[in-house]
């Protein structure tokens, strides 16, 4: 397997986990059990999941009245997005055995 389909892998995983954990979260809402932390869909957002997580919030409108989510999670998928575009024209070339 190559280290581009690991990264792909990787994303479309933590983009899926994301997802979800926002359904589920609302789901558990609903319910009124044990919810997910904050800080558990947060950091799933920052380690690559900000698709996933900001899709599944608008999808299963869950966290939409906090502003820290409403503007985090796009904010996170904004800054990733430009932090790839930057790496990809970068003008610096990196090879692996």
């Amino acid at each position: 397997m190559s280290v581009v389909m690991i990264i792909a892998s990787y994303f479309i995983f933590m983009n899926i986990l994301g997802f979800f954990l926002m359904g589920l979260d609302k789901h558990k809402a609903k319910k009124k059990v044990w919810r997910i932390p904050e800080v558990t869909l947060f950091t799933t957002a920052i380690f690559g999941g900000s698709l996933g997580t900001t899709l599944g919030m608008f999808l299963f409108h869950h966290k939409t009245r906090h502003w820290y989510f409403l503007y985090g999670m796009p904010l996170i998928l904004f800054l990733q997005l430009l932090l790839f575009y930057i790496i990809a024209h970068s003008p610096v070339t990196i090879t692996i055995l």
